[in-house]
């Protein structure tokens, strides 16, 4: 009875009410999604719905008045915790046209993996170290405040420079966000579990720890040796080429920006990758 009645007076403009604030909250999960805010929220509704809970059952007079005044300090808090997930929502919001420039920051994408791989095919060859983080969809920003803020668009000879012995900021690890190098020197963390390959080094564990605690996708060159290596979700593969490396890189980073736009936009992507493909395999059988 009382669900009819509630029927009978929702109209068009309510329904379109109900479904912009489903569409919100929507959103901010959305954008949550996949990092390390989603633990964050999860504890912050817990202890909103215990308190209103608690206050609702018993009449718990001092308690009640210490949750009344302190939604306003959770409210101003909330902006603080989640400032690099509000920042990325509303980059997003302020990039208009987001899913008509799918296509152009595919091929960003593609240019910044070809200068990767180039970048450590010759580190390899030269024997020196290098640990390349490649930021996804959980934010790096507290490892980035560790190291020297660079800010450079990604090339193969900047990352050469970077890590070349004796610089002053070939130890530790570079992060690139898009097709920017945003810092270099940065501290990692390293692997959480007990590691049973002893040839595995330092920036191998960092490499390891990263991707454990974030979904990046770390790049490693042992200056021991030589061997290439890549990280993800927590695992390692090694003795990669830069071709494997190039694959790898393909199916780690990539699936990200062709989930973003609808199915007739990804398989539009999904060509123009085919057809980058085979143009550069044409160039490298011309040189």
């Amino acid at each position: 009875m009382d669900v009819t009645w509630i029927f009978q007076r929702l109209d068009w403009l309510s329904v379109v009410d109900i479904l912009l604030v489903a569409l919100i909250f929507y959103w901010l999960l959305f954008l949550v999604r996949g990092t390390q805010a989603v633990q964050l929220l999860r504890g912050v509704l817990i202890l909103v719905v215990l308190s209103v809970l608690i206050t609702s059952i018993f009449p718990l007079r001092a308690f009640s008045w210490l949750v009344r005044n302190a939604v306003p300090a959770l409210l101003v808090a909330i902006p603080v915790i989640f400032q690099p997930e509000l920042r990325r929502a509303l980059e997003r919001l302020g990039r208009t046209g987001s899913l008509l420039t799918l296509p152009s920051r595919e091929a960003m994408i593609e240019g910044v993996l070809d200068q990767v791989c180039l970048a450590c095919e010759r580190l390899s060859e030269r024997r020196h170290g290098a640990l390349i983080v490649l930021e996804r969809e959980t934010g790096l920003q507290e490892y980035v405040d560790t190291g020297v803020k660079i800010n450079a668009e990604v090339s193969a000879e900047l990352l050469e420079t970077i890590f070349f012995p004796n610089t002053a900021l070939h130890d530790g690890a570079v992060i690139i966000r898009q097709d920017r190098v945003v810092a270099a020197a940065c501290v990692l963390p390293l692997a959480g579990g007990h590691i049973a390959d002893r040839q595995l080094g330092l920036r191998h564990r960092a490499a390891i720890g990263v991707t454990e605690q974030t979904d990046a996708v770390a790049i490693v060159v042992s200056e021991e040796t030589g061997i290439i290596s890549i990280a993800h979700n927590g695992r390692i593969i090694r003795r990669l080429d830069s071709r494997r490396l190039r694959k790898l890189l393909a199916a780690f980073y990539q699936p990200q920006l062709v989930s973003l736009g609808p199915r007739w936009l990804r398989w539009l992507v999904r060509a123009r990758r085919s057809l980058y493909a085979l143009t550069r395999r044409g160039e490298r059988k011309d040189q």
